[in-house]
Parts: structure tokens; C-alpha cells; sequence
């Protein structure tokens, strides 16, 4: 199990290095986390064969395991909704009830769930790699920790505390830590975990024996900073920071700004830009970074827990007259899920699920929300694009739908001839008449190496005979395979071994 001394001390990256590394030595491996606060979510199969949501850090977890993802692996999902509110996700499915109850009481409720799939997951497996949330020490909810401390003892996992030296005070979270923990969980940790260390690592002496002296558990690996590792951030976009992203204007090429309003979903999924060639990937909450676009630059609408909420803070920043200018000058605006209903003339809700509002108007569209939630993984082809979409015409991609929205053209519109066209099957696709304007509802696009080559050869058109596929991000497998190869090591002969043999 690896337990964490903060949110961000790297529990989701080592676990997927740690789940590769088992899958290398020709183990059955799973992941698991018993519950993820994460709007990054996924579409897998559950035990009954439904298509259901897990934490999107899960999901990529199982492929570096060479697992199939399932909802058993992340058995309750909290989508934040709202500072003091979440939807309920249990075993891959929303459940009202559940979100409507106080946390403590809540947990007694999911704990049963957690640990049947736990238990399923062990039994069928040689290897279970489990990730804790945030740090087990957080002594005000220890009381309802049923993610750290309940999985930790009902399987006396072996316990690896991993922090993030790179911030500062690593020895200090890592003594108080332990400190804090309850003394039978305690008793669990085998080891401490210095991850994304920078310099001369003899210079660490002789904190780690003094830390040993102290708690009596051994620091087992010093883990090198890895910078662009390809796998997307866990936390991605929170409150005021903003991913990483590459300094300074592009002077060629292409920039993509994606609009990361408060209730932003799916953010994960253009992580591929921020390495692709001659792409810029920026993010923004301010109306002025769209101003000095060139048409050819995207501007990105992206998903929404909080389709009409976030909306709203789009006008109120005066960011939905930005993106009407960019793309009046013939600049190219993609809106995928969430950002397709917000580009069209009206959210409507009868349900009482999202809100209700006028659109952005620059897709002749209507979405009506419905209670039900379409989850589907899906594999589709674009019909014809006109214009500066045209390069993905006949693409085929495979991708995920997560919405309670149903959009179709909006009647009276296109009673009058003014009508978008439908680019994907079963009205997943929409572009305008102009061409400029595209929305889909399926997430994934910027993971399918066909749609990012195109994309590419636009950015670097001089390049264009010369692209290959090595001029996209690494495959998966790849990246996973590259996890390992940094870890694993660090620990030293024998202990990672060690760490998964039955006492």
C-alpha cells in the first residue's frame, strides 16, 4: 500500500510504476484505491457487464498493471460538485442517496462495498497495489478513514509513506506522520519513500538514519525528479494553480487554450498536448489570452460538472465574448462534452440537474439534461469536416461519454436553415455551418495517435513529410515501461520482492 504524507506526494505515480513493475516479474496485478475525489474519470465495465465510472488514475493504474480496468479497482468516485458537495460514484454508478448523507455517516455505508471489492481483487490476484488519499494522519477524520487506515488493516497491507522533498520539510511530514498514525498502522509501514528529489543525494545523510533511529521504519528508495513522464497529473487544475505549461510565446506553430473554468472535468485528456511538436498548450482564465490568437490556434471548451454554474462564471469574466471574437476572426473553437452544451443557444432542465441558461450561440444546438447519466465507451468515425477541421475527416477514434445531457438541433433554427451539421454517429458531433466551430461529446481525442498526427502536420506543416509516429507522445506501454525503469531500481535488490511475498 502506498500511503502518502500529502495530496501531490506522488501515491498515484508510484502506484503505477509499482503496478508495471509486478506485471513485469509475470504476476496478476490489480490496482486499488478504496475512494478517489477526482472529476478525472474513466469508463469501465462493472461485475454485471454496465459501463460505470472509475478515477481516472485507476484506469491508467490497470493498464500499467496490464490489467483490465474495472469499477472494483476504485469502488466509490466523489466528483466534487461544489466546495461541501460531491456526487456519489458507487462501484461505477451515481448514487443520490449516498451524496445526500453526512460524511461520517456515509462511510459506515460504503465500507462494506470497499471491502468486498478489495477482497475480490485479493483473492484473484498475486499482487494487489493499493493507493491511500491524501495522508493517513489527518487525526479530525480518522474516526471515518475507510481509503487509509480501514484497507490497511483489514489486509495488514505492507506500507510504503511516500512524500514530496522537492516542497520542503520531507523529514518532517514523515516523522509526523508516523507520529500521528494510530499505533497498529503504524506497525504496518515497512518503509519511507523521498520522491522527486533534485542534487547531490549523499547530502541527505544522516537524516534518513536519524529518522530510522526515531520511528524505527528505514527510508527504502530516494526517487529522482521525472519531468514529463506522460502520465497526466492526479489533481490536475485546483483553486489557482495551473499545470505546468511551457514558458514564453510560441513563435511558429500552434497554441491550444483550453477555458479551465471552476467545475472543469476531464482535464486529463490533454495531457498529449503539452508534448506534442509545435503544439502550445496553455490554460486560462482570463479573457486577454485569447485576444492575439491567429485562426489557426485552438480555443478549447472543455467538460463540466457544472455545465450552466460554469457558464455563468464564463460571462461573468467576460471570457464568452472572448471566445465569440476568436472565432468571428475565423479562430477554431472545439467544445467537448460539457463545452458542446455550453456552444450551443440553451441548457434546459426540468430534472433538476444541472441548470438552466442560455448558450454561447455558436452552435444552433439545444441540450435538455436528463437524470440518467450516458456512460459508454465508444469507437466512431468523422464523417466529412469542412475547413480548418477538415484534417480529421474520416478519422476513426476511440473515446468515453460521461454526461447527463442530451443535445440535438435546436428546432426553430434550423426550421429557418440555420443548422449545424452532424459530424459523428448518434448526434455525438456537431459543426458549424462556417466550419470553425466543432463540439463532441466524447472525451479522448487528444489520446488517439492518428488524431494527434494530424494535428501536428498543421502545427509544423514544413515537417509534414517527415512526421512519424515518434513525433507524438510515447505510447502507453511505453510510459508505464519507463515508470518502472525509474523506480524500481531505487529500492534497491530484493526489496520490492520482499514487499510482495506473503509473510
Amino acid at each position: 500500500m502506498v500511503l502518502g504524507t500529502s495530496s501531490g506526494a506522488g501515491k498515484s505515480w508510484l502506484t503505477s510504476a509499482l503496478c508495471r513493475h509486478y506485471a513485469r516479474q509475470g504476476l496478476k496485478v490489480a490496482p486499488f484505491k478504496a475512494q478517489n475525489m477526482s472529476n478525472n474519470a474513466r469508463v469501465v465495465r462493472d461485475a454485471a457487464g454496465r459501463w460505470g465510472e472509475i478515477g481516472s488514475a485507476q484506469f491508467f493504474q490497470a493498464l500499467a498493471a496490464r490489467a483490465e480496468p474495472a469499477v472494483a479497482m476504485n469502488p466509490v468516485l466523489l466528483k466534487p460538485e461544489a466546495d461541501t458537495r460531491s456526487q456519489v460514484i458507487c462501484m461505477g454508478q451515481a448514487d443520490r442517496a449516498l451524496g445526500d448523507m453526512p460524511w461520517r455517516e456515509r462511510s459506515a455505508h460504503l465500507w462494506p462495498v470497499v471491502r468486498e471489492a478489495l477482497d475480490g481483487l485479493m483473492a484473484s490476484h498475486d499482487v494487489v497495489v493499493i493507493e491511500g488519499a491524501g495522508s493517513p494522519a489527518e487525526i479530525n477524520l480518522q474516526s471515518s478513514d475507510i481509503v487509509n487506515l480501514a484497507v490497511a488493516r483489514h489486509v495488514q497491507a505492507r506500507c510504503l509513506l511516500v512524500c514530496d522533498i522537492d516542497r520542503g520539510g520531507a523529514f518532517a511530514h514523515l516523522y509526523g506522520t508516523w507520529a500521528l498514525l494510530p499505533p497498529d498502522v503504524r506497525s504496518l509501514l515497512r518503509g519511507f519513500v523521498l520522491n522527486k528529489f533534485r542534487g547531490d543525494e549523499s547530502l541527505l545523510a544522516p537524516a534518513p538514519r536519524q529518522l530510522e533511529d526515531l520511528t524505527g521504519v528505514p527510508t527504502l528508495a530516494v526517487v529522482p525528479m521525472l519531468r514529463e513522464h506522460g502520465l497526466p497529473e492526479e489533481d490536475g487544475w485546483l483553486g489557482a494553480s495551473v499545470p505546468a505549461q511551457a514558458a514564453g510565446p510560441v513563435a511558429s506553430g500552434l497554441r491550444v487554450v483550453v477555458i479551465a473554468y471552476p467545475h472543469i472535468s476531464n482535464l486529463d485528456e490533454f495531457q498529449p498536448l503539452s508534448v506534442l511538436p509545435g503544439v502550445q498548450l496553455r490554460w486560462t482564465r482570463e479573457p486577454d489570452d485569447l485576444a492575439d490568437l491567429k485562426p489557426g490556434d485552438i480555443v478549447v471548451l472543455p467538460g463540466s460538472k457544472q455545465t450552466a454554474q460554469d457558464l455563468s462564471w464564463l460571462r461573468a469574466r467576460g471570457l464568452d465574448a472572448a471566445v465569440a471574437a476568436h472565432a468571428g476572426r475565423g479562430g477554431r473553437v472545439l467544445g467537448i462534452c460539457g463545452g458542446l452544451q455550453m456552444l450551443g443557444e440553451a441548457l434546459i432542465d426540468t430534472h433538476g440537474v444541472d441548470g438552466n441558461g442560455p448558450g454561447l450561440g455558436l452552435l444552433p444546438l439545444v441540450t435538455a439534461f436528463a437524470p440518467d447519466k450516458t456512460l459508454a465507451r465508444r469507437r466512431l468515425v468523422f464523417d466529412r469536416l469542412e475547413g480548418p477541421w477538415a484534417m480529421w475527416s474520416g478519422l476513426a477514434v476511440e473515446g468515453y461519454e460521461i454526461h447527463h445531457g442530451r443535445t440535438e438541433r435546436h428546432p426553430a433554427m434550423a426550421r429557418a436553415g440555420d443548422v449545424a451539421r452532424a459530424v459523428l454517429p448518434d448526434d455525438l458531433g456537431w459543426q458549424s455551418f462556417g466550419g470553425q466551430v466543432l463540439g463532441v461529446y466524447v472525451h479522448g481525442l487528444f489520446e488517439q495517435p492518428e488524431v494527434l498526427q494530424a494535428l501536428a502536420a498543421q502545427a509544423s506543416p514544413a515537417a509534414t513529410d517527415e512526421l512519424t509516429p515518434t513525433a507524438v507522445p510515447l505510447p502507453l506501454d511505453a510510459v508505464f515501461d519507463g515508470l518502472a525503469d525509474h523506480v524500481a531500481p531505487r529500492f534497491g535488490p530484493g526489496v520490492l520482492a520482499v514487499l510482495a511475498t506473503p509473510d
